[in-house]
């Protein structure tokens, strides 16, 4: 999901332009200014706290819902990420188009309908995402099967990134995952750019494979994603995903 990726700190400052001046007293300022410090350096659990301290003194501040339910699924905390969300559009509803985040909170959920519900709408926000169309067929599979999952997968005609349109062709049925890996591999790239490519590549394999009820395979390539860390949210899926894993919990 490369729209609406509010990093932590943008978040944050966009929470201190709009309305904490006019809107909320100083020690709320602060404390989301502790809240992004403990995010930028992994500290979910403070991060929580001090999230949660502005939610009490300052209940409609809508951003500090969404910044909680953020750190909250970092943590692992699906179902408290997802109630987070869930208030957060209810007090900022023009903003539930763009909450991929909450689609995916409601996948590891297990509310799969509400998930691909919320996929459907972020198609109307931004309609060339592969991974907004892979999450909506993670959803519909678990509902309806594969089959149903492919036959209505959301249209992309084009997302640049590599290999995200390897990655729609093996969700169509018209690839194979070593077509995506070997997507992922081909020409020259700097470092960083290869392991961006190898975890994506990674990351939707796995997941297709869990669809197609092939959990050796799925946990491989997880794994294989979670160990290739890259600086972005869809990390902290890989790696939710891995710890259940590894714990042996639901999927």
């Amino acid at each position: 999901m490369r729209h609406i990726v509010f990093l932590f700190a943008f978040a944050v400052s966009t929470f201190l332009r709009a309305g904490a001046s006019t809107a909320a007293p100083e020690p709320v300022e602060e404390l989301m200014r502790q809240a992004t410090e403990a995010a930028q350096r992994g500290d979910h659990k403070l991060a929580v706290e001090r999230l949660t301290e502005v939610i009490e003194k300052s209940p409609a501040t809508h951003q500090a819902w969404y910044l909680r339910g953020r750190e909250n699924f970092r943590a692992g905390r699906v179902q408290e990420a997802l109630a987070d969300f869930d208030k957060f559009v209810e007090l900022e509803p023009k903003a539930e188009p763009q909450q991929w985040e909450r689609g995916i909170a409601c996948y590891y959920a297990g509310q799969f309908e509400k998930g691909a519900r919320q996929f459907e709408l972020y198609q109307t926000f931004h309609n060339q995402d592969v991974e907004n169309a892979a999450w909506r067929y993670l959803c519909v599979a678990r509902t309806q099967g594969v089959e149903k999952a492919r036959a209505t997968l959301l249209p992309i005609e084009h997302d640049p990134r590599v290999p995200m349109m390897q990655i729609y062709e093996l969700y169509r049925g018209q690839r194979k995952p070593e077509d995506v890996l070997a997507a992922a591999e081909a020409g020259d790239a700097p470092r960083e750019a290869k392991t961006l490519r190898r975890f994506y590549a990674h990351l939707y394999v796995g997941l297709w494979y869990e669809a197609a009820g092939k959990p050796d395979e799925a946990r491989e390539h997880i794994l294989k994603a979670e160990a290739n860390k890259i600086g972005h949210y869809m990390w902290d899926v890989a790696h939710v995903h891995a710890e259940r894993l590894r714990a042996g919990g639901q999927k």
